[in-house]
């Protein structure tokens, strides 16, 4: 079993898609696994919530922002993000999906900065729901993100979570949606599409903030604004962000990358 410690604090580069994108393609092909497309479909996402739209400052810190990731196929945007604010190394990340290593296809609670375990796709906003009631019966002010997908909105658990949310006013919680209209068979609208996310949140009784999801800036507004209740940020986003044969391509949920499709993707990236 391997034990990880936080890598030494020092200064942190911006955390930026891009960048993100970059190491999700390089331990992607490493690792030879997939979910390659989920993962930098949220890239900018994961980049808003480190470089300005949380308070995410150390694995340490007791009074931080929580981010619970329900998508958590897409961890290795999350590993990315953790290895540029230096809370893991290098050699941490170059375990991803090796043997006895803390970073798996899915996060594990076990490594500093991951707070909850998920995968089970509809469970985390029940998480985030029972964190952020936690933060207001202890008086903390921290603010509990949940990051999931549309395609996870076809789980009734989110909704009853959504429900209990709103009843509470919980207004420290704010959901992420990653709206890129594909899931693991198909395209969202095919398979089982909700009422516009939009309309079905505000009906729910949450605040609801439509974002471009490829824009940082527009992403950290939506996240710091204040609320009065539990806010829901639809992100409009590209499955597969950032290389052009993935995107909107429904087998990039799981295919692994060959040598020269690595080497294109890279190239699209850093261009």
């Amino acid at each position: 079993m391997t034990t990880v410690q936080p890598a030494p604090e020092s200064a942190c580069s911006p955390v930026t898609g891009d960048a993100i994108r970059l190491i999700i393609l390089e331990q992607s092909y490493r690792a030879r696994v997939g979910h390659i497309g989920s993962a930098l479909s949220v890239a900018d996402l994961i980049a808003a919530c480190f470089d300005g739209g949380l308070n995410l400052t150390s694995p340490a810190d007791p009074n931080r922002d929580l981010l619970v990731m329900s998508k958590g196929h897409a961890a290795l945007a999350l590993y990315a993000a953790f290895r540029m604010r230096e809370w893991i190394d290098d050699e941490t990340l170059s375990t991803y999906c090796c043997d006895g290593s803390l970073l798996g296809v899915h996060p594990d609670h076990r490594l500093p900065g991951v707070d909850f375990s998920t995968g089970s796709l509809g469970q985390g906003l029940s998480i985030g729901v029972g964190t952020a009631l936690a933060a207001r019966l202890t008086e903390s002010s921290r603010r509990v993100a949940v990051l999931m997908s549309d395609a996870e909105c076809n789980e009734g658990s989110v909704w009853e979570a959504a429900a209990f949310a709103a009843q509470h006013r919980l207004s420290q919680l704010r959901v992420i949606i990653d709206s890129n209209g594909q899931q693991a068979l198909g395209y969202t609208s095919e398979v089982l599409e909700p009422t516009p996310l939009a309309a079905r949140f505000d009906a729910f009784g949450w605040d609801v903030r439509l974002v471009d999801g490829h824009d940082r800036d527009a992403i950290v507004d939506a996240l710091r604004l204040p609320a009065a209740k539990p806010a829901a940020i639809v992100a409009k986003t590209t499955f597969g962000s950032g290389v052009s044969f993935m995107e909107q391509s429904i087998p990039w949920h799981y295919l692994p990358m060959t040598a020269e499709q690595f080497l294109l993707a890279v190239l699209e990236v850093t261009k």
